[in-house]
């Protein structure tokens, strides 16, 4: 049997408010303490009592309700005012309320500018790992790429061009940086860029590289198309080339 719904009623259910969708926690919090820091600014001891119990009481009030947002807020500001009628109670007689001398303030504008730089230098080294994966790409397509030598973050830019491709590995680029490290050219020169190297490429282009240093130093001057069998042996068995290169420098050359 049909039911049919009266005007405005229907099935669905009402779509969630957008409030709630952005809600953040953390957000509404501190603009509850802002609120109450800009308030109190030039208060006294007896000033901040008052306040103290007037934000109890609308505490008690609004939890009567069930507005998400505003109950966060509404406690950050009531713990606000708490800590600041606690500060000023045993500060001298007479001292009044001021954010610029609040340690717990300082703390967190000191806190929220190092975010800043943070995200600033994460954008900045994101914008240096594109132009750099732009920059190999081009050389890719002039089939110069080999005569390049890495620099500092390129494994990263690595990452940057496997993403791009949807996941593909990215074989020239890894053979690259495996003869590279393998040689010790470019950034591979310091020991430290070897050594941290190890926490950022992926096994197959580490093991190619202890690969190709030990049949390089056994058989010095080798073509390197004379070689590309290792690259083989490291993509399919990793841990059997790291073996295998572990065995040859035992040997004398």
């Amino acid at each position: 049997m049909t039911r049919f719904w009266p005007p405005g009623e229907t099935t669905r259910r009402p779509p969630a408010p957008r409030a709630a969708a952005l809600y953040d926690p953390a957000r509404a919090a501190r603009i509850g303490r802002r609120v109450v820091r800009r308030r109190a600014k030039g208060m006294d001891a007896g000033a901040v009592a008052a306040a103290l119990e007037e934000a109890r009481f609308d505490a008690r009030q609004a939890s009567r309700h069930k507005d998400l947002v505003a109950g966060v807020r509404g406690h950050a500001e009531l713990a606000e005012w708490e800590r600041l009628d606690q500060l000023l109670a045993e500060a001298a007689p007479g001292t009044v309320y001021d954010p610029d001398t609040d340690d717990v303030v300082r703390a967190e504008l000191a806190a929220d500018a190092a975010a800043a730089a943070a995200r600033e230098a994460e954008l900045l080294e994101a914008q240096r790992i594109a132009a750099r994966a732009d920059e190999l790409q081009a050389l890719r397509e002039l089939g110069t790429l080999g005569q390049t030598e890495p620099r500092d973050g390129d494994e990263a830019v690595r990452d940057e061009l496997t993403r791009r491709t949807g996941g593909y590995v990215q074989a020239d680029v890894d053979d690259w940086l495996a003869h590279a490290l393998a040689a010790h050219l470019g950034h591979y020169r310091e020991p430290a860029a070897r050594e941290e190297a190890a926490g950022l490429l992926t096994p197959p282009v580490l093991a190619h590289a202890a690969l190709l240093a030990e049949l390089a130093r056994l058989v010095p001057g080798a073509h390197v198309d004379e070689l590309a069998f290792a690259a083989r042996i490291a993509t399919t068995e990793p841990e059997a080339a790291d073996a295998l290169a572990a065995f040859l420098a035992r040997v004398c050359p």
